[in-house]
């Protein structure tokens, strides 16, 4: 059997083991519940047992047994009847009492509680004796709930610690892969920085080796972003302003001119505290995402718009738009739309955002068929 199968097998016996014990427990107290019940209503089967026999007595006959079982029931409330009349009244609160619609009530609640125990003092004549439950009775009563309610209680915290637990073991897992990709990315980057200076010596077409050294220059973006997961990146003050637009216009000469692009900005520079490599990321995935979304073909809006002491930055499409109800569930790990996809793209950038800068992301607005608003929020440096 692999680890990951006994893992499973012992997760399933210790569920299965923690519900039978839950439910030895709250068998255990309905069986005390019940033993409990038995025994006042042998208490007050002796009380209308003593109830008749002082209506009975005469000057000589010895009561003190039954003023002592009278005496010695101070928790079980009782009502006595007679022809439908209250007669007499124990342990029940004196307000209760002398309202006669308070009492009447209270008479229905204990009806609802138990049986009723007839009193026949001579023949002919009777009296009821109604009791309800004792206050430790009742607290026994709510004793099941209670427990479950800790049980749910315990179980939601064991689940919030596992999957927190899982989470962070995962988080660590991802920035371990991405760090090791980064490595692994360096190596074969540093050959070709030094391919490209041979070809410089070999007087190859310059405006070859510019490309080249701009496809190097990315994968070097690339590294970058990958070598910072799992880490603290390193925020600066810079313009906000130029920062986006840098990456805007790369991602602009690399896409189809099927596609519009439109940038807007105030003119003058808004300064935020942000990594300029994690934010082109964020600028990147936001602006692919769109593009994924308008199948190649249609008009990408980025608006930054300068609100007191924040920054706004809008990107908007033109297509296929988002239903209401996943406008939260996109930026969840593993959510995707695509037939190929990993649904890391959203995630990584709210992560980033929210995190890293301390900034805020969501759907700002959208609608089927025409298209999508996201708007990312950061604090300035004033």
């Amino acid at each position: 059997m692999q680890f990951s199968e006994r893992i499973n097998s012992t997760r399933w016996i210790i569920i299965f083991a923690s519900f039978l014990i839950i439910s030895l427990i709250l068998w255990n107290t309905y069986t005390f519940f019940q033993i409990f019940k038995n025994e006042e209503r042998i208490k007050m089967n002796l009380w209308a047992l003593a109830q008749k026999t002082l209506i009975n007595a005469s000057e000589t006959t010895d009561v003190s047994l039954s003023l002592q079982i009278f005496s010695n029931n101070t928790s079980i409330p009782i009502i006595l009847t007679e022809n439908e009349q209250i007669i007499n009244t124990v342990n029940i609160d004196e307000s209760i009492v002398k309202d006669k619609s308070q009492a009447l009530k209270f008479l229905t609640k204990l009806k609802s509680e138990n049986n009723p125990i007839v009193i026949e003092y001579v023949p002919g004549k009777f009296q009821k004796l109604y009791y309800g439950n004792s206050a430790l009775l009742n607290k026994l009563k709510y004793y099941p709930v209670a427990l479950v309610l800790i049980i749910v209680l315990f179980s939601g915290l064991v689940y919030y610690f596992y999957r927190t637990t899982k989470m962070a073991t995962q988080n660590k897992l991802w920035a371990g892969m991405a760090k090791e990709t980064a490595h692994q990315i360096g190596t074969p980057l540093s050959s070709l920085i030094g391919w490209v200076e041979i070809l410089k010596s070999e007087d190859v077409d310059e405006s070859t080796t510019l490309e080249i050294e701009k496809d190097i220059e990315r994968l070097q973006t690339i590294t970058d972003r990958f070598s910072k997961i799992g880490s603290e990146p390193k925020l600066e003050t810079k313009d906000i302003i130029a920062e986006t637009q840098q990456s805007y216009d790369y991602l602009q000469s690399r896409f189809s001119k099927q596609i519009e692009f439109l940038f807007i900005a105030p003119q003058f520079p808004i300064m935020v505290s942000i990594n300029p490599t994690l934010h082109s990321w964020t600028i990147e995935n936001l602006v692919k995402n769109a593009i994924d979304a308008m199948k190649g073909k249609g008009k990408i809006t980025l608006e930054i718009a300068n609100y007191g002491d924040y920054v706004k930055i809008e990107i908007s499409d033109t297509g296929k738009g988002i239903e209401k109800k996943l406008f939260k569930t996109i930026f969840e790990p593993g959510f995707t739309t695509k037939k190929r996809g990993w649904g890391l793209g959203l995630s990584l950038t709210k992560r980033i955002v929210k995190e890293y800068h301390k900034g805020t992301i969501k759907v700002l607005s959208s609608e089927i068929g025409i298209g999508t608003v996201i708007q990312v929020c950061y604090k300035k440096q004033i």
